[in-house]
């Protein structure tokens, strides 16, 4: 084929006198003195061809040339993630308010409609490869080609047109360098100021906002089909925040599908309270709030941590055995900040590690215009409602995992709260339990948090608390507690 000649370099024809024995003594000769040597030709082009002139090539940067992380000529660029949507939180990007979700500078939103563009070609070349086109994707076809791609006579896609299509070059044409793109994370301004500062405007954060994006309705309304397909329900509860972190909803979330509950933070419990007290602590406070779910088949308990990773792997294991018998996916609910990104993250961060055991991100320096690449795939903070739609995760084999939003549940302290309050409140190291014998008239007050009273003619109590370290117990007679707040706590 004429056309593969411009694939290869031309470095000048073979001269007459380097017929096979020259060529050959002067190999011996290299062997002998421990060199190579190489065409004056091939020497000159190695020494002022530059970088972009080898990637314009289609050859890559090798990472770790004693690896195997080889790369084929023009390998296609994937983006994994829909290029309209903030892959930290999963809400849709615009550029129009930066006082609303999903925000981004125009110059980076017109860029991202230029890699969705790319995004969708991709998409109808993987499905010409299976040849199984739904009308839509015929329009999706004719919206790309603008009406010109090739037909066959039957009205249906020329599908080795569509395959031959080369999306390298269409990126290039409207001016994208998908390989330093690849590189970059875009999120939404909202997420970077979560990621990067901790702290969000009141009128971007659910349930101190009328913004409709990010409204209680709308969250339940994205789980409410969940019922009605093949699920496996992992629900995420915070041990520390128990009885605030358990839906109300997760019997209607689940419907007959399996639920397993991650009772997460097991690695903040004290070491001398075993993995199968805590279980059971777990399923009789579940049987008294009335939860029905676990009861499904394939229900469990599972005592797991989102941030060391305790437990994660035979949770994990279970899930998708589940997900395989039952033909479905794998969904991760539960309230707003127990867990859910973090628990993800994770799994990110491990499958990354597996896969590329020499992390990119530890060679490359922290410049502006990277730093995202730094942050956690998946937005997680202090502050609850971080995840406002689904996020996806590919798990192989057609099945996927999906983040879903947190939902507020009602009368919980830490929606209330400042993120300066929750950095405080919620337990970071492991705890240690502190037993009190509190009589009648007597009272324990939990920072200036709550207060706990023994009134009327009662015998005395033995209370345990399991609190983060931070918080300050104080016991005092009930007729004092008031003075003891408006002085301590104001």
């Amino acid at each position: 084929d004429d056309d593969d000649d411009d694939d290869f370099l031309d470095f000048g024809s073979d001269a007459a006198d380097d017929d096979m024995d020259a060529r050959l003594a002067a190999a011996q000769r290299d062997m002998d003195l421990g060199r190579i040597s190489i065409p004056d030709e091939l020497d000159e082009y190695a020494r002022e061809v530059t970088s972009e002139d080898l990637r314009q090539l289609g050859y890559k940067h090798e990472e770790n040339p004693f690896g195997d992380d080889e790369t084929p000529r023009r390998e296609q660029f994937k983006l994994i993630t829909n290029a309209m949507q903030c892959s930290a939180c999963g809400v849709d990007f615009q550029c129009t308010n930066a006082t609303r979700p999903g925000y981004i500078p125009p110059e980076k939103h017109d860029i991202q409609i230029k890699l969705s563009k790319i995004e969708e070609m991709q998409k109808l070349q993987e499905k010409a490869d299976s040849y199984e086109w739904s009308p839509e994707d015929e329009i999706e076809w004719l919206i790309q080609t603008s009406g010109d791609g090739p037909m066959e006579s039957s009205d249906t896609p020329d599908f080795d047109a569509i395959k031959g299509i080369d999306v390298a070059q269409a990126a290039e044409d409207m001016g994208l360098d998908l390989v330093s793109l690849s590189q970059k994370k875009v999120i939404c301004k909202r997420c970077h100021h979560l990621q990067n500062f901790g702290t969000v405007e009141e009128s971007l954060r659910p349930g101190w906002t009328e913004e409709p994006l990010l409204s209680q309705e709308k969250f339940r309304d994205l789980l409410k089909p969940i019922r009605e397909k093949p699920a496996v329900i992992i629900a995420i509860v915070d041990l520390f925040d128990f009885s605030g972190s358990v839906l109300p909803e997760l019997d209607a979330i689940a419907g007959e599908n399996p639920v397993i509950l991650a009772a997460n933070k097991a690695d903040l419990l004290p070491s001398q309270m075993g993995q199968q007290r805590a279980e059971n602590w777990v399923r009789r406070e579940l049987e008294y709030m009335g939860v029905q779910s676990l009861a499904n088949v394939g229900g469990a308990v599972r005592l797991i941590s989102s941030k060391t990773g305790f437990g994660i792997e035979g949770m994990l294991k279970k899930a998708r055995r589940l997900a395989d018998e039952i033909e479905g996916d794998i969904y991760v609910v539960g309230a707003a900040n127990a867990g859910k990104s973090t628990l993800l993250n994770y799994i990110l961060e491990r499958e990354s590690r597996i896969t590329n055991s020499d992390n990119t991100n530890h060679h490359r320096k922290r410049r502006a215009g990277n730093a995202n690449a730094f942050k956690s795939a998946v937005t997680a903070s202090p502050l609850p409602g971080t995840t406002l739609k689904f996020i996806k995760v590919d798990i192989a084999d057609g099945r996927s995992l999906y983040d879903t939003p947190g939902l507020l549940t009602p009368g919980t302290l830490t929606q209330l709260l400042t993120p300066e309050e929750l950095k405080v409140v919620v337990p970071k190291k492991q705890v240690e339990p502190i037993t009190f014998r509190i009589a009648s008239g007597k009272c324990v007050l939990v920072g200036g948090l709550a207060k706990i009273e023994v009134f009327g003619d009662s015998k005395p109590f033995m209370f345990t608390f399991f609190v983060a370290n931070n918080i300050k117990l104080h016991v005092t007679d009930v007729s004092k507690a008031d003075a003891y707040i408006a002085k301590h706590a104001g």
